[in-house]
């Protein structure tokens, strides 16, 4: 549907307002399925923890370890000022930055741009660029998406998909027809990596073995478990709706983060997959790459801290503590399975807990 900059913008002020102010939205129904997974802790490790090597290469980029901001927010001022900060912490620590979704910069006002110009304070690590499958349908191609990619300086474009978000959100998109192919014609001449994403919902095993036949260079998983996109959108109704019905009901539905790693896995065996869903710290970072994954995104941790003070300088250190807790977390934990590198962990087995 056509939609105007002043409506973006408020459907993205709420979505920011709704995300951190209201404890429903997050974790609804069922969790990551994460918990039901551990490692065995080698009480005597036979390694030293200073030498434990945590750095990995994604989409053509170093990085201190194989994690990203995920993608929450942008188009608005004031999630402008949040993806600076951001932004500047994850360059700060040599971790990933992904944007939020790019559709206000489709609507033609150029101030809706400037909230997703962050070279200046991220010159060297890795950005992923964003936008919606439904925008790709409608008004972009492989070029254009490449395009929209380079005018923020990104190094790769992901493209999420959210139906279930789409079927709740009051303005929300409800023709999916022509999407999966949208996909595979854009990632086939986009000049850059493509990654398709859920949002919440995770990525089931038909989807992915559809995703595996298109070009894209991987998936994020964005599994059940994290932020309910579906249940936030339920609370954007003016009260007691059919939509906000299906809203809360649906907001625990999908393929839980844990089983959709080991999904992707399998269907993107030598492309890359980066877990999200629900992640909150370095052990279940540690458990992702376990179980198959490349790198984790994680953002609720990360925008919670950027908001914990009004002083930029102030967010920014909370938010670098929060990126070197999750990192502290994952080297240590690293060190007490006995995996050196990330090569290990990811072959080191995990235990299953009833």
């Amino acid at each position: 549907m056509t939609e105007t900059l002043e409506q973006a913008q408020r459907r993205k002020n709420e979505h920011l307002q709704i995300a951190m102010k209201d404890p429903s939205v997050q974790r609804p129904g069922r969790n990551s399925g994460l918990a039901a997974f551990d490692f065995e802790m080698l009480s005597l490790p036979e390694l030293s923890l200073d030498a434990i090597d945590t750095r990995c290469q994604l989409l053509g980029k170093s990085l201190a370890a194989p994690l990203m901001i995920g993608a929450m927010t942008g188009g608005t001022s004031e999630a402008g000022q949040i993806n600076r900060i951001l932004a500047q912490a994850a360059e700060h620590c040599e971790v990933g930055f992904c944007l939020g979704s790019q559709r206000p910069m489709l609507i033609g006002d150029p101030a809706a741009a400037v909230g997703f110009q962050l070279r200046d304070v991220a010159p060297n690590t890795l950005i992923c660029g964003n936008i919606g499958a439904i925008q790709l349908r409608d008004r972009l191609d492989g070029p254009r998406l490449a395009h929209l990619g380079r005018e923020i300086g990104a190094d790769a474009m992901i493209v999420h998909i959210n139906a279930l978000q789409e079927a709740i959100q009051p303005e929300g998109d409800r023709d999916w027809r022509g999407v999966f192919e949208a996909i595979a014609e854009s990632a086939s001449d986009c000049e850059l990596p493509v990654l398709v994403k859920e949002v919440g919902a995770g990525l089931g095993d038909q989807t992915l073995k559809a995703l595996a036949l298109t070009g894209i260079a991987g998936v994020e998983t964005a599994g059940v478990g994290g932020t309910s996109w579906a249940q936030i959108e339920a609370l954007r109704h003016r009260g007691r709706t059919p939509r906000s019905i299906a809203g809360a009901v649906l907001a625990g539905f999908g393929t839980p983060t844990s089983e959709s790693v080991q999904l992707a896995r399998r269907a993107f065996p030598g492309r890359i997959v980066v877990a999200s869903g629900g992640l909150r710290d370095g052990l279940e970072v540690a458990k992702c790459i376990a179980l198959g994954a490349d790198a984790a995104a994680m953002a609720y941790p990360f925008l919670k801290a950027a908001q914990a003070s009004d002083n930029r300088e102030d967010a920014i250190r909370a938010v670098v503590t929060e990126i070197e807790g999750v990192i502290e977390t994952l080297r240590i934990t690293m060190f007490l399975v006995g995996a050196p590198t990330l090569s290990h962990l990811g072959n080191t087995p995990l235990v299953t807990r009833a």
